[in-house]
C-alpha cells in the first residue's frame, strides 16, 4: 500500500476514530445462521430512497436490526433475559455504507443447555463489514471445537484416576487456566483464518470483538475482549452503593479494559513492535511530539497521552515508521494484517468471575455507545427499563442523538443487554476449586476467578464537538434562516416561565417521564425541577408532512414523542441552498402510547442557540411535547440557585436551628428582584418587610449610623446578606441601615410573612429558638 495514497484517506477521514483508510463497502444482507448471528446491510442493489423521497418502512427497518421480542431462558442456574440492537451509522460522505458490525448469540453452546456464547464484532477499513462477519461466523465454533477438545483431554485424565466417565462428560468444567488459554487460541487460530480468506481483504481492514463466555452450571462468565469495545456489568449491593455514595440503583464495573494507545502499557508493547504513537495533530506538526513519554520514572500513565487532543475528536493512533499509515486508534484487533506487525494483534485479554444475586445488568457493545456515554450512564439508562429490548433502544437512540451532536457523522451502534433475573447455587461440576486473581490476562495461569472487577478502561469520553463540527455550526449561523417556530422573539432575562404552565394528566407525566429518563441532560434533575418541567412542556400536535425542525435554522426547542412517527433528514451542505431540498432519511422516531416509547430529539437546544443539524419530518399525525430552552434554564438555574438559597440561609443566625426541611420550605418561598446601580434597596429607619440574600455577580454598600452618629461602611458580595432584622419582631421594626446597589444585581428576597409562617409552625413544634 503506497503512503500517497492512504494520506488522501486520512484527509478525508480525519475525525474517523477507528482505522484511518476506510472506503466504500458493499454487499448484500447476510442471513442469520443457525447460531442467530446477523448483519444489517442494504437489500442487493437496491439503494434507500433519494433527496426529497420518503424512505419506506422496509427501507427504515434495514437501518436497524434487533430482537423482535425479548428472549427469557435459563442457562444452567443462570435466569435471564437478553435483547439486542444494531443501528446502521450515518456517513456524510458515503450515505449507503453497510454496517460494520456484527454480533452473535449462541445457546447450547459445545452442546450444554447450560452454555452460551455472547459476542458484538466491530468492524472497520475497506472490508471491515466481512471481517466483522467472519469472525462472527467463525470465533464461536473455533471456541466450541477448542473446548470439547481440552474437555475430552481433562475427561481422559479423570478416568484414569477411577472416575466415572458418564458423570463427567455432563458435569467436566475446564480450569480457568486452561479455558483462558482455549479462548486465546481461539482469537488467534480466527485471526489466521482471516489473513488466509480470499473473499476478504484484511490488510487495512479488520474487526474489534467483545464476547462472553456463559458456564451455567457454574454461574461463571469468562469475558474476552480485542480492541475497545465494551463489556460492562451492573451491580446491586448496600456495601457498594453506601461505600460510593450511589445515587443510582446500580454501579457500574467494567468487564472489559479498552486496547487503545491511550494505555501506556499498549503503547510500550507497540512502540517495541516499531509503531510510531501520534495524534493527527502531532502527524500534521499542530501539537508538540515527546519523544520521551513513556520513559521509565517520568510519571506518563494512562489516559495522559492525547486526552486533551480527543476533546476535539483526535486520539493517538498506531502508525508505521515508514510512512503515514495504518492510523489504527486501538492496539488489537482481528485482521489488520499491515498493523500486526506493528503490535496491533489478535490476542484477547480475559476476565473469569463468577455470577452472584448482586449482578443484574450485563451490557455488550460496540464503541460507538461508549464514544459518548460513560459505564455508568449506560447501565442508569439500562436499570430504567424493565424490557432489555426496551433498554437496548434507549441507549442506542441516545448514542445515535449525541453522535449527530458532536460530530457530522455517526457510527455503527450495537449492543446485547443482558438482565439477570436469578442466580441460583452452583450445579454438580467437576473441576478444581475456584480461587482468586485479582488480575486481567493475555494468558492466565491458575484456576479460579478475577474478581477484581475493572477500575477504569483508559479512553476518554468525549464531551465536545469536532473541529469540523464546529465549524460548520459557524458556517450555518452565517447562513442561518429562521423559522416562526424556531426563532425566540424575546430576551432571555424577560422570558415568563409561569406563562408555559399547563396542567399534565398521570398519563401524560408518565409519557414525559418515559422519555427523559432516558437522557443524560435530565439525570440529575430533583423531583421538584421535574415537576417544573412537566408543567413548562407545551403539547403540539402535527400533522402528516410537517415541517417540525428545519436544517439550518436555530434551535430553541427539545421534543419528546408522545405520538406518531418522525423521520431524521440530513441535505448534504452542498444542496442546503437548493428549494425544496429535504435530504436523505437517516433516521427514524416512532412514538407509542401502546408501547411506552417515547424517543427524543433536539438535546441541543437546550444547552446552546445553534443551528439545527437535521430536519424533522412527520410521517404522520402525532404528538409532541416542546421544552422551551429558556424554560429548561429557568427551571435548572432557579432550582440550582434555591438549593444555594438554603446554604446561604442556614448561615444566618436566625435560621441555624432550622431543620433541613424548613430551610427548603423557606427557600422555595423566595422571589426574585433585580436593582441598578446606585439603587437605594432600603433605607435606615424604615418599616420593612422583607430581607435581602445577595446572588453571584451582585454587590452593595450597607451604611448604618450609630448612636453617636458616626456612619459605618461595609461591602456586600455574593453570599452576603441585609435586613434580616426586620423578620424578628412586630409590625413597627425597622431596618437598621441603607443599602445601596453599587452594580447592576439581583438578590432573592424573603418576606416577613413567608418566614413567620414557617417559624409558627416551627414553634409548634418547638423547634426554633428565634425571639
Amino acid at each position: 500500500v503506497k503512503p500517497t495514497v492512504l494520506a488522501i484517506c486520512i484527509l478525508r477521514s480525519r475525525n474517523d476514530n477507528r482505522l484511518i483508510p476506510s472506503l466504500r463497502s458493499e454487499g448484500g444482507r447476510t442471513k442469520a445462521t443457525k447460531m442467530g448471528c446477523s448483519s444489517s446491510k442494504p437489500v442487493g442493489n437496491k439503494r434507500p430512497s433519494g433527496v426529497g423521497q420518503r424512505m419506506s418502512k422496509t427501507e427504515v427497518n434495514q437501518r436497524i436490526d434487533s430482537i423482535n421480542e425479548t428472549c427469557a431462558t435459563t442457562f444452567g442456574g443462570v435466569s435471564v433475559r437478553y435483547a439486542y440492537l444494531s443501528q446502521r451509522g450515518y456517513y456524510p460522505d458515503d450515505p449507503y455504507k453497510a454496517n460494520q458490525d456484527s454480533y452473535s448469540l449462541t445457546h447450547n453452546f459445545i452442546g450444554r443447555e447450560s452454555d452460551a456464547f455472547f459476542g458484538v464484532y466491530d468492524g472497520h477499513g475497506r472490508d471491515g463489514d466481512k471481517c466483522a462477519q467472519f469472525v462472527r461466523d467463525n470465533l464461536p465454533p473455533l471456541t466450541a471445537s477448542i473446548v470439547k477438545k481440552e474437555l475430552q483431554n481433562e475427561i481422559k485424565n479423570a478416568v484414569s484416576n477411577g472416575e466415572d466417565i458418564e458423570d463427567l462428560s455432563k458435569s467436566m468444567e475446564l480450569p480457568k487456566d486452561v479455558l483462558q488459554n482455549v479462548l486465546t487460541k481461539a482469537h488467534v487460530m480466527c485471526n489466521k483464518k482471516m489473513h488466509a480468506c480470499k473473499d476478504l481483504d484484511d490488510t487495512l481492514s479488520g474487526t474489534t470483538s467483545i464476547s462472553m463466555y456463559l458456564h451455567g452450571n457454574r454461574n461463571k462468565i469468562t469475558v474476552s475482549n480485542v480492541g475497545d469495545s465494551r463489556a460492562v456489568i451492573g451491580r446491586s449491593t448496600d456495601s457498594i452503593l453506601k461505600k460510593e455514595g450511589a445515587s443510582s440503583t446500580l454501579k457500574a464495573f467494567a468487564l472489559s479494559r479498552d486496547q487503545t494507545p491511550y494505555r501506556r502499557d499498549e503503547r510500550i508493547r507497540c512502540r517495541k513492535s516499531g509503531a510510531r504513537v501520534l495524534s493527527l495533530d502531532q502527524i500534521e506538526g499542530l501539537e508538540p511530539i515527546n519523544e520521551d513519554e513513556d520513559e521509565e520514572g517520568n510519571g506518563e500513565g494512562d489516559m495522559v497521552l492525547g486526552e486533551e487532543i480527543d476533546e476535539g475528536g483526535d486520539p493517538p493512533r498506531i502508525w508505521s515508521p515508514n510512512g503515514d499509515y495504518p492510523g489504527t486508534a486501538f492496539t488489537r484487533s482481528i485482521g489488520d494484517a499491515i498493523a500486526e506487525e506493528l503490535g496491533v494483534f489478535a490476542e484477547p485479554e480475559l476476565l473469569s468471575r463468577e455470577l452472584t444475586k448482586e449482578d443484574k445488568i450485563i451490557v455488550l457493545a460496540s464503541d460507538g455507545v461508549f464514544e459518548f456515554l460513560t459505564n455508568q450512564s449506560v447501565i442508569d439508562i439500562c436499570a430504567k427499563f424493565t424490557d432489555p429490548l426496551e433498554a437496548c433502544r434507549a441507549v442506542v437512540a441516545e448514542s445515535y442523538e449525541l453522535w449527530l451532536q458532536y460530530e457530522m457523522r455517526t457510527d455503527d451502534i450495537t449492543m446485547i443487554c443482558i438482565f439477570i433475573d436469578d442466580v441460583g447455587s452452583p450445579q454438580g461440576s467437576t473441576t478444581k476449586d475456584l480461587g482468586v486473581v485479582a488480575s486481567v490476562a493475555s494468558a492466565a495461569s491458575g484456576d479460579g476467578v478475577d474478581d477484581d472487577l475493572i477500575s477504569n478502561t483508559a479512553r476518554p469520553v468525549r464531551s465536545t464537538m469536532t473541529a469540523e463540527k464546529s465549524r460548520a455550526i459557524m458556517m450555518a449561523k452565517k447562513n442561518m434562516s429562521r423559522s416562526v417556530r424556531d426563532v425566540t422573539e424575546f430576551e432571555e432575562e424577560d422570558f415568563d416561565l409561569e406563562s408555559l404552565f399547563t396542567e399534565k394528566t398521570a398519563e401524560e407525566k408518565a409519557s414525559i417521564a418515559e422519555a427523559i429518563r432516558a437522557s443524560v441532560m435530565f439525570q440529575n434533575i430533583t423531583d421538584e425541577q421535574r415537576e417544573l418541567i412537566y408543567k413548562a412542556m407545551e403539547p403540539m400536535p402535527v400533522k402528516e408532512g410537517q415541517l417540525i425542525i428545519k436544517q439550518g435554522t436555530v434551535g430553541d426547542r427539545f421534543y419528546i414523542v408522545d405520538e406518531g412517527r418522525f423521520e431524521v433528514r440530513i441535505v448534504p451542505e452542498s444542496k442546503l441552498a437548493e428549494e425544496g431540498a429535504v435530504g436523505n432519511c437517516v433516521h427514524v422516531y416512532e412514538g407509542s402510547r401502546e408501547n411506552h416509547s417515547h424517543p427524543s430529539f433536539g438535546e441541543l437546544a437546550l444547552m446552546y442557540s445553534a443551528p439545527r443539524a437535521a430536519s424533522i419530518i412527520a410521517q404522520s399525525d402525532g404528538l409532541l411535547w416542546a421544552l422551551h430552552r429558556y424554560a429548561f434554564n429557568k427551571v435548572i438555574a432557579e432550582q440550582s440557585s434555591k438549593l444555594e438559597a438554603e446554604k446561604m440561609l442556614k448561615k444566618i443566625d436566625v435560621f441555624k436551628s432550622f431543620s433541613s426541611d424548613s430551610l427548603k420550605e423557606l427557600a422555595s418561598s423566595l422571589c426574585e428582584a433585580k436593582f441598578s446601580r446606585d439603587d437605594v434597596i432600603i433605607n435606615e429607619g424604615d418599616v420593612g418587610d422583607s430581607m435581602y440574600l445577595v446572588l453571584p455577580g451582585g454587590s452593595c454598600k450597607s451604611v448604618r449610623t450609630s448612636k453617636n452618629g458616626s456612619e459605618s461602611e461595609v461591602d456586600l458580595k455574593e453570599g452576603g446578606f441585609f435586613g434580616e432584622e426586620v423578620l424578628k419582631g412586630g409590625p413597627e421594626n425597622k431596618y437598621q441601615s441603607t443599602v445601596t446597589a453599587t452594580n447592576k444585581m439581583t438578590c432573592w428576597t424573603l418576606q416577613k410573612s413567608d418566614a413567620k409562617r414557617v417559624i409558627s409552625s416551627l414553634r409548634k413544634e418547638g423547634a426554633t429558638n428565634m425571639a
